[in-house]
């Protein structure tokens, strides 16, 4: 009864917590600021993002998880740390259960990594939900029935295109690629056309403002600055949206190719259910512009984006572990 129930969304950009009987709790960036001569943490969360590419020598900014794992292990256990704490207080009395999402394709390896992070974070239990099956939960869809539930997650590191039915995932494709290839997209074609140099702030902040994943009727444009590759003085140009639908072509044609792959695995009775029902995207990805469209143009396949589409991975996390004795066949074991 006064046990906390917790489920997170460790993602490569973004860390949320979802608390039962309260819903998303909190959402921060998954970057950690570190003194460089004692290793100790400086900030975490927003502050440290606030900080990335604007430090001194004596402070390093990083993201301790690459492509939806664990790249350094302390300072994600320090991170989850001081999540848990800012939602369960200092020193609770009862210990959380904790419910945390990883990547389906992850190893053994990596999964008890994770594990062992959350309990020393001071979890009482955690289990793992790989992140496609959360994310078709948190979204709504009746993945309790035998039908053919289709989910696209588009993460920071990775996009997962994933089919579920009765509970579990029945196939599933990945590939590293996500929202950060994206942004880095943006910054080799503006260095190549204009050679001006641009952060990756900058870079997602273009894609926020102007991207699309296809070519939109209206033109939009926006100012950018940065600094000149030739000269090396700061200088300002205007970007485009058709510049930046044709900067990052490539990674939308491995994310469309990702989709096409789980529905050439998919059984027959199910893709008719998909082609019925739709696709759902999921995770920041499916915030872009227009990127369902491309997904149905190129797929054939209705496709929609979820009501709340980056916290439903987290949402997902927390209703199973509240539902832990029917979710129990499909999740991770440690």
């Amino acid at each position: 009864m006064f046990e906390k129930l917790l489920g997170i969304d460790l993602g490569t950009v973004n860390l949320l917590v979802y608390m039962k009987g309260r819903g998303i709790v909190l959402q921060e960036p998954s970057v950690v600021a570190i003194a460089t001569r004692d290793s100790k943490i400086v900030a975490v969360g927003q502050e440290a993002a606030d900080m990335l590419g604007r430090t001194p020598e004596s402070i390093e900014v990083a993201r301790p998880m690459r492509d939806g794992v664990i790249a350094d292990y302390v300072v994600t256990g320090a991170m989850l740390r001081y999540f848990i704490r800012r939602t369960c207080g200092r020193n609770p009395l009862f210990k959380p259960r904790v419910m945390i999402s990883t990547p389906k394709g992850v190893t053994s390896v990596e999964s008890r990594a994770v594990h062992d992070a959350t309990i020393e974070a001071g979890a009482r239990e955690a289990y793992l939900i790989p992140e496609p099956l959360a994310a078709a939960y948190g979204a709504g869809l009746p993945i309790d029935t035998p039908t053919g539930n289709m989910v696209v997650d588009i993460g920071g590191g990775t996009t997962e295109a994933a089919v579920v039915s009765m509970y579990d995932i029945v196939v599933w494709s990945a590939i590293r690629i996500g929202g950060n290839r994206i942004d880095d997209a943006i910054v080799n074609y503006v260095r190549k056309k204009y050679n001006l140099l641009i952060g990756d702030q900058t870079a997602e902040e273009i894609k926020i403002k102007i991207g699309s994943a296809v070519m939109m009727p209206e033109l939009m444009s926006m100012e950018v600055r940065g600094r000149d590759q030739v000269a090396g003085l700061p200088k300002t140009i205007t970007i485009t949206s058709e510049e930046v639908t044709e900067a990052i072509t490539e990674p939308m044609q491995a994310i469309v190719g990702t989709v096409k792959a789980t529905l050439e695995k998919t059984p027959p009775e199910l893709a008719a259910d998909i082609i019925d029902r739709g696709m759902v995207l999921t995770g920041g990805g499916a915030l872009l512009r227009n990127i369902d469209k491309l997904l149905t143009k190129e797929t054939g396949v209705p496709c929609y984006c979820a009501e709340n589409p980056i916290a439903c991975v987290a949402i997902g996390a927390g209703k199973a572990l509240e539902n832990y004795a029917i979710m129990k066949r499909s999740l991770m074991q440690m």
